[in-house]
């Protein structure tokens, strides 16, 4: 069976990558510059301005994994996201190739926030959200009319070995590594569950390997203890062995940080799933195959297993 990533090298597709060997030795990795995980991989480098590539990228997959991840901008976003995603599900169509779409919970209602399943509204409270509903619906169309085999693969925040990016790591982990406190947004005394990225990468490749699994939405295991972003802070510090002092980051002040710093701006609509719990419930998986998230004290310890401190 040949299986195809389509943003190979970021914080899924890396490990995803080194579950998929457990399935296949036929992996094809795609992206800007992609690098082998396996001995055996197929590397297809992907210049996303040219979408007349994604069909070469596609042909000849039995299932292919959408986990590429566009420049944090609304703009860029809206621009890009629809046209690549159509190239992606016409690809699948013409090549009988089963999708697997690895996305987040932005469409999610804000009133959803507290208690996420497969099942919450559809409600986007942001211009990111309203994006994601549009890949959403693209997908889940096809599926409905029986044109498209594919499923959605859905994670909270995450944090992990390979995800740099990740707020735990740059505004937690960095910060204290520096001598600074811990930057944090909205409430950091409600609940915050993060996602594994190894967890989901494993999670990801059960479903694309598992053929009742198509035409779901699952959710990937993910922490269920209900830890505040006080207590991810005060874990971090713990085994950084490191004070836990903390800032927390108002409003005003992101609003005048993207004057400088254009990211930024990308923030404040987003502010609503830092104001309120954050629990993003993935029994169904758990329940289907049996496997429980790492707990956050292991996955606190691994990520920070690779950093210098």
């Amino acid at each position: 069976m040949f299986q195809t990533i389509l943003g190979s090298g970021g914080a899924i597709g890396i490990p995803l990558a080194k579950e998929l060997i457990n399935y296949t030795d036929k992996i094809r990795l795609v992206s800007r510059n992609p690098i082998k995980v396996n001995q055996t991989d197929e590397v297809f480098p992907f210049d996303v301005n040219n979408l007349s590539q994604v069909d070469k990228a596609i042909a000849g997959s039995d299932v292919v994994y959408v986990c590429i991840g566009f420049e944090y901008n609304t703009k860029i976003w809206r621009k890009i996201w629809p046209p690549f995603m159509q190239e992606v599900i016409n690809a699948c169509k013409k090549h009988n190739t089963k999708l697997v779409f690895f996305d987040n919970i932005y469409m999610y209602a804000k009133s959803a926030i507290p208690y996420m399943t497969e099942d919450s509204t559809i409600l986007p409270p942001s211009e990111k959200g309203i994006v994601r509903t549009i890949l959403h619906e693209m997908i889940i169309n096809e599926v409905e009319k029986n044109q498209l085999t594919a499923l959605i693969a859905r994670s909270a925040d995450f944090y992990g070995p390979d995800n740099r990016n990740s707020v735990l790591n740059t505004m937690v982990v960095d910060n204290l590594l520096k001598g600074k406190k811990a930057q944090a947004f909205g409430d950091i005394h409600k609940i915050h569950t993060y996602t594994y990225t190894p967890d989901a990468a494993k999670a990801t490749a059960i479903l694309g390997n598992t053929g009742d699994a198509y035409n779901q939405i699952w959710h990937v295991p993910t922490t269920k203890q209900k830890i505040t972003t006080m207590e991810w802070i005060e874990l971090i510090a713990k085994e950084l062995n490191k004070e836990a002092k903390y800032q927390q980051v108002p409003t005003w002040l992101i609003h005048l940080l993207g004057i400088f710093v254009p990211i930024m701006r990308e923030f404040p609509e987003m502010l609503y799933q830092y104001e309120q719990d954050y629990i993003f419930d993935s029994s169904k998986f758990e329940k289907r195959f049996g496997i429980l998230a790492t707990s956050p004290v292991e996955g606190v310890r691994k990520m920070l297993g690779n950093r210098i401190y």
